[in-house]
């Protein structure tokens, strides 16, 4: 039965397919069993989430995505339901399974390409099943013409296994992508449904395994991961009972230049919410006594040179450098100094852009760098659109000309160190966390971890999740519109303290 809990484990369109095979292989089932299975579990989706649709045009391509739709016509027709088909090709010129589903709905009425206008006035619901994982190129002009009338119809829409025209691979439309409200994907996680444009055209995610063997998955590599909840109480063990402030890390933030002392302050108290033992920030002299009006736990130095500063590396476990630093020449000097420290270090926000044009760096391994798509296109020398078309290869690449662990923010955020055994991929959060000074308190948490001794990958990881649960406890509350960057931050203990 269809569920709305993913796998841990994410594929690519090859993996998929891979997978396919090896069930029908592996349990020599029928012909057309899987894609009964697959049409039945869409068809239960439909109930559940569009209960009231009775009127249902249902798009059907010329591979094995529309042999689902046809089944879920079939199903929708004897269930008492009116189900119209809009085949997107002859279906004298379908094959195998698809022609066989076909065949068993010859009694439904058909529409035209020519006729959909009209047929979506009189529908309750779409249901895509044009194209499947398979898309390798720019969808054809035919099929994106009837996509872009789905999309400005503005009626509800239920996308089989992946909506039509996205990636598998990378979660970019390939030129149009049908903008589903709810998506049910068959036998594996497909990566491109949760990052890029992935999570904006599906919509809400159901998941069925179709009852293939599970030891099918065992033969097929994973692409990436996504972390569930529970990987952090792996992460984050319980405490010792005689631990001190002394064993959980010391945290230097550096940041803040004139106008700028917010992101600091920000990043600062993400640190100390995460349970860093001890937090020390660098920043502008104006800044100290607002900084310690909100922040007393916090220790908080004026800095203007990097002698000032080079006590304070000192007795770092490690620096976050970047919230509100600035791209002027008093940035430039402490992000310098840090870089020469020889500690761990988290590099956000203007960091990130000082290393693009001003500060020169040579790869480590001890960094974490996390940029937003504009900061990542800008260290690649590319436009922020390559870098969305494929984020994976974006940070693969990031990652190996920089070293370290990379961390694209955005939805469905990115991570890679080199050394994982593959990309971890965060599926929580929400557009609410669109708002500035997430980024800040996510550097803070990052750098907090690595204080309590997560090595970087780890802390990178550990950090964008409770960071996007955090955010996830606050739209529950409050809603999604008008969420701030210090919302997260009464919510960061209890997510941290499974």
């Amino acid at each position: 039965m269809p569920v709305l809990e993913l796998p841990q484990q994410l594929y690519t369109a090859a993996g998929s397919r891979a997978i396919d095979a090896l069930a029908l292989a592996d349990e020599l089932l029928p012909q057309g069993t899987l894609m009964e299975r697959a049409g039945a579990s869409a068809f239960a989706v439909l109930r559940q989430e569009f209960p009231r649709a009775r009127r249902l045009l249902v798009c059907c391509g010329a591979g094995n995505n529309g042999g689902d739709g046809y089944v879920v016509a079939r199903l929708a027709a004897e269930a008492g339901l009116s189900p119209v088909l809009l085949p997107l090709a002859p279906e004298t010129t379908l094959n195998g399974e698809a022609a066989l589903m076909a065949a068993q709905t010859e009694r439904l009425p058909r529409v035209r390409v020519s006729e959909l206008s009209a047929a979506l006035d009189n529908a309750d619901l779409v249901v895509d099943a044009l194209l499947g994982t398979g898309l390798a190129q720019r969808v054809r002009p035919e099929t994106a013409a009837v996509i872009k009338a789905i999309n400005a119809a503005g009626r509800p829409v239920l996308a089989l296994d992946i909506p039509s025209g996205l990636s598998a691979d990378t979660g970019a439309a390939q030129g149009v992508a049908i903008r589903a409200d709810a998506t049910v994907t068959f036998l594996c996680a497909k990566q491109g449904l949760l990052t890029g444009s992935g999570p904006e055209h599906s919509g809400r995610l159901w998941f069925d395994d179709l009852g293939v063997d599970p030891e099918v998955y065992a033969e097929v590599a994973p692409a990436s991961w996504r972390p569930s909840p529970a990987a952090l109480a792996r992460w984050l063990p319980r405490r010792q009972r005689t631990g001190h402030k002394g064993r959980y890390g010391h945290v230097l933030v550096i940041g803040g230049d004139h106008g700028y002392g917010g992101a600091v302050v920000m990043a600062a108290q993400a640190a100390a919410r995460t349970g860093a033992g001890l937090v020390s920030v660098a920043t502008r002299v104006e800044h100290i006594a607002p900084l310690l009006a909100r922040q007393p736990e916090v220790m908080a130095h004026a800095v203007e040179s990097s002698d000032e500063l080079a006590p304070l590396l000192q007795r770092a476990t490690v620096v976050v450098a970047g919230p509100g630093l600035g791209q002027g020449k008093w940035g430039r000097v402490l992000l310098r100094a840090s870089l020469a420290a020889q500690r761990p270090l988290v590099v956000d926000a203007d960091g990130l852009n000082l290393l693009c044009d001003a500060v020169d760096y040579r790869p480590r391994e001890d960094w974490i760098l996390t940029p937003h798509p504009g900061e990542a296109a800008r260290l690649l020398g590319i436009a922020t659109e390559a870098v969305q078309a494929d984020r994976f290869a974006a940070v693969a690449r990031l990652q190996a000309e920089m070293g370290g662990t990379v961390l694209l923010k955005g939805a469905g955020t990115v991570i890679d160190s080199g050394r994982m055994a593959m990309p971890t991929v965060i599926s929580y959060g929400n557009p609410g966390m669109g708002s500035g000074g997430m980024g800040d308190v996510l550097s803070g948490v990052i750098g907090g971890l690595v204080a309590q001794g997560l090595a970087p990958a780890e802390a990178a990881q550990a950090a964008a999740l409770a960071h996007a649960l955090a955010g996830d406890r606050v739209a529950a509350l409050l809603g999604e519109r008008g969420m701030l960057a210090t919302d997260l931050l009464q919510q960061l203990p209890g997510v941290l303290n499974p």
